[in-house]
Formats: structure tokens, sequence, C-alpha cells
């Protein structure tokens, strides 16, 4: 990670921060928006785990996401990292966009086009997403923006050629044809459903998983 990243002003907690999300479940942080200077930036604060055992486990996830915003520097599909405070806090650039499928006008094929070419690039550069869903998805002026990549895998060349890495890719490819299908109606084009296609050792691992589960509830 470059060590000469900036470090933002730690953000006041005041009525000033707009919350995103209350950071319930385990490890998971509160994000909400607060100004730096003269604009506003988005903060993944896990401040809350200061004192307590997984502190250490929270500061590797904000150094994690931070290497990767940093390894992302003019993709142009995800935000700025600006910086890290304390580290427990992630800030990064605030994206003036709506959630993928909030509004209609905003979906369309281009946007999927835009978004798939965006994965493609992605995955070239080493780094599979692992949480392609709606709601990490942002539509700012017609340009799909990937956000939230805590749980992307920085994968060295050997991974990327391996077995899983192939899956993960996939894996990130169906998300987005997925969401395309539900949300513009359109079925998977043929080559999509071919390039998609689990192989059989995941479907086995799949049916196994899921015969242990039913066997316990």
């Amino acid at each position: 990670m470059n060590t000469s990243l900036q470090t933002v002003a730690p953000p006041a907690p005041d009525a000033s921060l707009r919350m995103l999300k209350h950071g319930t479940r385990l490890l998971e942080p509160d994000v909400y928006v607060a100004r730096v200077g003269a604009r506003q930036a988005v903060f993944k604060d896990y401040r809350r785990y200061r004192w307590t055992p997984l502190a250490p486990l929270a500061r590797l996830l904000v150094r994690h996401e931070a290497r990767v915003l940093d390894r992302l520097s003019g993709w142009g599909y995800a935000p700025a990292l600006l910086g890290t405070v304390g580290g427990l806090v992630l800030g990064m650039e605030f994206i003036d966009g709506k959630v993928l499928g909030h509004d209609v006008a905003m979906v369309s094929d281009e946007v999927f086009r835009r978004l798939k070419s965006a994965v493609a690039t992605l995955h070239a550069a080493g780094i599979a997403h692992n949480d392609l869903h709606r709601s990490n998805i942002l539509v700012s002026g017609g340009v799909p923006m990937v956000v939230d990549f805590a749980s992307a895998l920085l994968m060295p060349a050997w991974l990327a050629r391996s077995p899983l890495g192939r899956q993960l890719r996939r894996s990130d490819l169906a998300n987005v044809v997925k969401l395309q299908s539900r949300l513009t109606g359109t079925a998977p084009s043929r080559a999509d459903a071919a390039a998609l296609a689990e192989p059989r050792w995941v479907r086995t691992i799949r049916n196994v998983w899921k015969r242990m589960y039913r066997g316990k509830a």
C-alpha cells in the first residue's frame, strides 16, 4: 500500500453527519457522509472496536480496503481513496449517485455494458469484488460506480489462473448478468449463459453443503 496516502481529518461527531448505515452486525462499520474541507466524503468507521479484542481485525479490514482502493486509482469506476484515520476509519470520495435500479430511467443496456466492461478490467487487474449486488453499485451521470471493496480479493497471477480464481470472476459476472435480467427483463444471452455456467465441482460442493445444512436444520 502506498505509504504517502493522505490522512483525512477525523469527522466531528455532530449533527452535520449524514448517517448512511449503522453497523449492527459483527465487524460492520458505521457508514456516514461528512465534510472534509469544501467537499463531502464517505467514512467507514470501526472505532467502536478500538478497545476490544476485535480491534486488530477492524484495522485489517480498513487497511485491506484502503489498499484495494489505492490499487484502483484511475480505474474510473470506484470512489477515490482519501486516506485513513487512526487505522480504524476509512475515508473515500462521495459518489453523488443512486443505487442501481432505484430509478428506472438509470437502468439501461448501456449502463450494464459499461458495468460488464468495468468488471472485466477489474478482473484483468487481478481483483475480484466478491459482493456485487445492487446496493454496491451506484449510477452517477450514466456511469456505474462500484463501492464497498471490503470483501474484495487481490489475486496474484497464480490464483487468478486457478479454478478458484476463475470461479470468483465467474461469480462477479454472474451477479451482474442476474441484475441485468431482473432489472431490465432481458434474458441472458447464449454466450453469457455458456460463460457463466458453473463447473461440476462447484455444483458438487454446493449440493453437499445444502445436504449438510438441511440435515442440521
